[in-house]
């Protein structure tokens, strides 16, 4: 894949959302991302456009899912609504960047990125045990001045880590210990209608005390989409493929790790899976990490990051953009996060795996 250079902003936004009144502290994070937010709806606009996606069609897709999420979580839907009245757009435009995977998954001229998760048990100085999570967040270049470091408070619990301009969240940990890391997969049924996976991921880290009670949320949550949570607290974790065919635990790749890249692991939801959009990268990443990890077990958390990087002739873990390629089609790993549940805390990589010696990193604790 060839690489060329591509803008980045010189300081990553963060943005710090501390109100009980839900409305209030979407509209605190709309107006601190008021013009990243607006360029983000540009970019977007063109990828829905690319996908032979309408605007009447995205403003009904985005509708339909504001009501499902009102109609499950209102509090989540007066966030939306507040990010949208901080700056000054629609709440259905909001609402489209919230549902902007399950409104993408109409199209196959716009494939989605790729990630790579690994979370893994490791010993502790003192003898003990806890997990790390590590993860590649790959998406558009196009996309790459769009997103932000979060910490957001006023709900069950803050929570931080990082996630798009617009969108609730992604990525990140809770000040109850509880770890989420997300990739994207593919089902046949997926479509608008339940709730967004991105308004998952929020709903899960406002809520949940721990891995069991995340897994509990989620089931009682209407899925018409798809993704993974790996879903981690010090003490236990587990990996889930989420459809709309229903949410499937993952085994254990070996005692004590967690691995996922794009393509479901179990056997109900990947008999109609999406074949194209990811494979064979997804597959290839997905053994590559496995032998890697088993050739060369990870006994700290520093070698977590190393594990994701990779070069020419190896599968695309470590993502770079090929600049070459039309819109649309030209993926990079925007971030790198690592997450540490035990100390509530989120380090966040302006970057990809491959940079972590060279590009700045961001601590954030919840």
């Amino acid at each position: 894949m060839t690489s060329a250079p591509y803008a980045r902003p010189d300081a990553r936004p963060h943005v710090t959302a501390d109100a009980t009144d839900p409305y209030l502290r979407g509209r605190s994070r709309g107006r601190q991302l008021a013009d990243g937010l607006h360029s983000t709806l540009d970019v977007y606009d063109r990828l829905f456009t690319l996908a032979g996606i309408g605007p009447a069609t995205v403003r009904d897709d985005a509708c339909r899912a504001l009501d499902a999420v009102g109609a499950f979580r209102p509090a989540l839907r007066k966030q939306i609504e507040g990010v949208a009245d901080g700056a000054r757009v629609e709440a259905w435009q909001v609402a489209a960047l919230n549902a902007r995977t399950e409104i993408l998954a109409r199209s196959r001229s716009v494939p989605p990125g790729e990630c790579s998760t690994i979370v893994r048990r490791l010993r502790t100085p003192d003898g003990s045990t806890t997990r790390i999570g590590v993860q590649t967040w790959d998406w558009h270049v196009e996309l790459s001045s769009s997103w932000h470091t979060l910490d957001s408070a006023g709900g069950d619990h803050r929570y931080v880590g990082i996630t798009e301009h617009g969108i609730l969240a992604k990525i990140g940990v809770n000040s109850a210990g509880l770890a989420l890391h997300f990739n994207i997969l593919g089902h046949r049924d997926d479509r608008v209608g339940g709730i967004p996976m991105h308004v998952l991921a929020a709903l899960v880290l406002e809520e949940a005390e721990c891995s069991e009670h995340a897994v509990e949320i989620l089931h009682d949550a209407p899925l018409t989409s798809s993704g993974s949570f790996t879903l981690f607290d010090r003490h236990s974790a587990v990996l889930l493929d989420l459809s709309p065919v229903g949410i499937f635990e993952v085994p254990e790749v070996e005692e004590g790790t967690h691995l996922r890249t794009n393509h479901f692991l179990t056997t109900v939801p990947s008999t109609h899976e999406k074949t194209w959009l990811y494979q064979p990268d997804s597959g290839q990443r997905y053994a590559f990490l496995r032998d890697r990890l088993t050739r060369d077990p990870v006994d700290h958390a520093e070698e977590l990051t190393e594990r994701l990087v990779t070069g020419p002739g190896e599968p695309p873990v470590t993502c770079l953009p090929d600049m070459t390629a039309p819109t649309g089609r030209r993926w990079a790993s925007l971030a790198t996060v690592v997450l540490d549940p035990a100390s509530r805390t989120a380090r966040v990589l302006d970057g990809t795996p491959a940079e972590r010696m060279t590009r700045p990193w961001r601590s954030l604790q919840a």
